[in-house]
């Protein structure tokens, strides 16, 4: 049996919704690919379960997401400036959990999310001996401007998900042999009819079928500026109704609770949905933070987004927002006010699996999760 173990954190939600999107196309076509028993897949969150240390960073850099988002960039340039995913400190704190792992999974290919696992993982590797075990990196930032952990001279492969972030692999080092431009690794319940058609789905949050319908998203974390744009909201002339997804932020909830009294425009409010495949097929526009793995999401269902830019987008997502509303496949909102005249041109997504989408950059490799699966396979 093939022993698959995936590497992720959960700083944010879009490493973990990678992983999960992998791991759907692997056991999708493992057997027509292999013919052989489906694989032992381990998923393990290297980065919390490590050490006291790094479980404080992700909580801060969650807490950052959802509360001062503006102030990421100050973790980022920290993260940048002091390497520790290539500090020999940040190696003694993580290793002997890592080896662990390693000796218990026992596997034949390691894919690595994320761009604080990969050095770590790779050199444990060397010294346990494991010279048969492949590591794979599958770099979720699709932009020239992302975590320069991400490129690790001693993976065997790297996909990286566009041009773009195959150049700035490059300018980092990493010999071009060694990456492989593919796309965006996009849960295939995206590119499929939903589970739920729009009317069963807006019926069960209680709101009607045939009104423009706008989501409002601050992602996993809930962050963002989601009560000064549903402020503005209110103020639209034309009649929509909203839904508001407030992540892991209770506080949020509450407040917007509070909030949806003062609006003449039908609101659900609520903490997740069970399907953000089945949200985006119910809505007609979604407003949400420059997101990879979010936005591609939607790229795929192709429901038009605008990009909160309220605050000043995170260094490792700056450049998807500007690739976004350069290709039309988003608008910007700069001031709450915005989202007044985006509103104003909507039109319903009903015939959304229609529309094409644009060819620079990947955006329309929608399907290329399954192009992702067939390397690693591969390389079992």
């Amino acid at each position: 049996m093939t022993n698959i173990l995936f590497c992720y954190s959960n700083t944010g939600g879009g490493h973990k919704s990678a992983t999960k999107a992998i791991v759907a196309a692997i056991n999708e076509v493992w057997n027509d690919k292999t013919g052989q028993p489906p694989p032992n897949i381990v998923l393990e969150d290297i980065i919390e379960n490590s050490n006291v240390l790094n479980s404080f960073f992700v909580f801060f850099y969650n807490f950052l997401l959802r509360h001062k988002q503006d102030w990421v960039k100050y973790y980022y340039n920290f993260i940048e400036w002091s390497k520790p995913n290539s500090s020999d400190f940040g190696y003694a704190l993580c290793s002997g959990y890592i080896k662990k792992v390693l000796r218990k999974s026992k596997p034949d290919v390691i894919v690595s999310v994320h761009p604080m696992v990969n050095h770590y993982v790779a050199r444990c590797l060397k010294e346990m001996g494991m010279t048969n075990t492949k590591l794979l990196v599958v770099v979720t930032d699709p932009n020239g401007k992302f975590w320069t952990g991400w490129a690790c001279d001693d993976a065997d492969l790297t996909i990286a998900p566009n041009d773009l972030a195959k150049q700035r692999l490059i300018n980092l080092g990493l010999p071009e042999n060694k990456i492989k431009v593919i796309g965006m690794p996009v849960e295939p319940v995206y590119t499929r009819p939903s589970s739920k058609s729009r009317q069963a789905w807006l019926a069960e949050v209680g709101l009607q079928s045939t009104m423009l319908t706008v989501c409002l998203t601050g992602g996993s974390a809930g962050g963002g500026k989601i009560i000064d744009i549903y402020r503005s909201l209110k103020k639209c002339s034309r009649k929509i109704q909203v839904v508001v997804l407030c992540g892991k932020n209770q506080k949020l909830l509450e407040q917007m609770q509070e909030e949806r009294k003062l609006s003449s425009h039908p609101t659900a409010v609520l903490l997740y949905a069970n399907s953000m495949s089945d949200v985006m097929n119910g809505c007609d526009l979604l407003i949400t933070k420059c997101g990879g793995l979010t936005t591609f999401e939607a790229i795929a269902r192709r429901i038009p987004m605008a990009i909160d830019m309220i605050t000043e987008p995170m260094p490792q997502e700056e450049d998807t927002a500007r690739m976004l509303i350069e290709t039309g496949l988003a608008s910007p909102i700069e001031k709450p006010d915005d989202i007044i005249a985006i509103v104003d041109a909507m039109e319903f997504n009903l015939n959304a699996s229609y529309k094409p989408l644009p060819t620079q950059h990947n955006l329309d490799r929608t399907n290329a999760v399954f192009e992702i699966a067939d390397e690693i396979i591969a390389f079992r």
